[in-house]
């Protein structure tokens, strides 16, 4: 794609990256077969194509955002599929990363609108802040079909809907004994910490009877993804700074063989510290270093000597892959490989490219496209008739638990289970079939 960036423009480095990406754009539009909300509204200025037209007219002259122009970025997931089918490598991520932070510095918001992105910088990072929140909230779920009748407060209402009626209690940090052998460090995190502190729970008992020591450095804590996915770009590199202080203090400590991550948007967001400090020159290096220890925990608990299952269980198991896990990551067969490994039946799910609607903040800042992409997946997984559905993300999960009755775990919990750990508590009520022996 030509383009015309100024001179001027293209001393600002993030501007003279995006012109670099926009270049190579050759127009083919196979991103638009795969992107969620040119498949769901049909627009061209809501395709990948469309919107890197949006943002180079935006960034070429430095130029304020525009009502039309913040629309279009605001329906991106950032799902990343756009990513996995061009042709061109198009680095689309680092593209509508770089369009949100201007958006943020140029365009003033309606009230309401700045207001709940306010609430959501403010609470979802922050583990008390979030349960006292979702506490409230049980208090106010009522409302929500009131909230519901007043458009710039239908954010609020799918707030109250998609918060749980009932939270597990604090997680307690990892208390692994030291061990003079393998070391990891995992992410305690902040949404997921308090929505399911089971998962973090799972993985380090399986860790841990694998022989390897986990750890949980003391002042680390939300990855930066929340914020940064709203452009909040000062307040992100604060949370990625954080965290690779805390990292760097185990790898320069007793030493670290991976940064294990159990929420994929997280790990996705944090294998791009590197990047998104490569401009500050006391972080550059060890953030660089940071994310090339990070690890999805399916990423690796795949290059594990894993043993015989304990516990193998007749279930047919649905696997989600979430899209910062396939497309943003690019892990597509490990976590399908280790199921079944473990014993499960594993079934992909039809259109298991395209998102669920969940993608951090936007099943709450676009309620309705979010829900018409939840129904799509649903339906979806729900055709080839699971007894369980598997995903590694804390966001998935609480989005397609929303629209089924189908029982809905990380992926993590059901590896824990089969080789010799608690069963999830989301399968309380679920009673696995008889494996048939075979006669000697």
């Amino acid at each position: 794609m030509q383009t015309a960036f100024t001179p001027e423009a293209l001393r600002d480095p993030d501007t003279a990256h995006t012109e670099g990406i926009v270049r190579k754009c050759v127009h083919c539009g196979f991103c638009t077969a795969t992107c969620p909300t040119y498949v769901t509204l049909g627009n061209e200025l809501d395709s990948p194509r469309g919107r890197i037209y949006l943002v180079k007219e935006m960034l070429e002259n430095n130029r304020p955002a525009d009502e039309k122009t913040v629309t279009h970025i605001d329906r991106c997931l950032s799902c990343l599929a756009c990513m996995t089918t061009c042709p061109s490598g198009v680095n689309y991520m680092h593209l509508v990363d770089h369009a949100r932070v201007h958006i943020e510095r140029t365009y003033r918001r309606p009230v309401p609108d700045r207001l709940i992105r306010w609430l959501l910088a403010k609470v979802l990072p922050y583990p008390r802040r979030f349960r006292f929140a979702l506490r409230a909230a049980r208090l106010g779920r009522p409302l929500a079909g009131v909230l519901d009748g007043i458009k710039p407060l239908k954010p609020l209402a799918a707030m109250l809907r998609l918060a749980p009626a009932h939270l597990p209690a604090a997680p307690v940090r990892p208390s692994a004994p030291a061990s003079a052998g393998r070391r990891v460090a995992i992410l305690g995190g902040c949404a997921q910490s308090v929505l399911d502190p089971g998962i973090n729970a799972a993985t380090v008992r399986l860790l841990g009877r694998l022989g390897i020591e986990v750890v949980s450095p003391p002042g680390e804590g939300c990855c930066g993804a929340l914020v940064h996915h709203m452009g909040r770009e000062d307040e992100a590199l604060g949370f990625a700074r954080r965290l690779v202080d805390a990292w760097t203090a185990e790898i320069e400590g007793r030493g670290l063989e991976a940064i294990v991550i159990t929420a994929s948007g997280c790990g996705t967001t944090i294998k791009d510290y590197g990047h998104m400090l490569r401009l500050d020159p006391a972080y550059a290096e060890k953030a660089a270093r940071v994310s090339a220890l990070a690890k999805d925990v399916t990423e690796y608990l795949a290059t594990l000597d894993l043993p015989l299952p304990e516990r193998p269980v007749d279930a047919v198991v649905a696997y989600h892959s979430a899209c910062s896990m396939q497309h943003g990551q690019k892990i597509s067969q490990a976590p399908k490989v280790l199921l079944a490994q473990a014993g499960f039946t594993v079934r992909d799910v039809p259109e298991g490219h395209l998102c669920c609607g969940s993608a951090g903040t936007y099943n709450i800042l676009q309620p309705e496209i979010s829900a018409r992409l939840r129904d799509r997946k649903v339906a979806n997984i729900e055709r080839i008739h699971p007894d369980i559905i598997a995903t590694g993300n804390i966001g998935c999960m609480t989005q397609i638990g929303s629209a089924t009755a189908i029982p809905i775990v990380h992926t993590v919990e059901l590896l824990d289970w089969a080789f010799g750990g608690e069963k999830p508590a989301a399968l309380e009520s679920f009673t696995p079939r008889p494996l048939a022996v075979a006669a000697e």
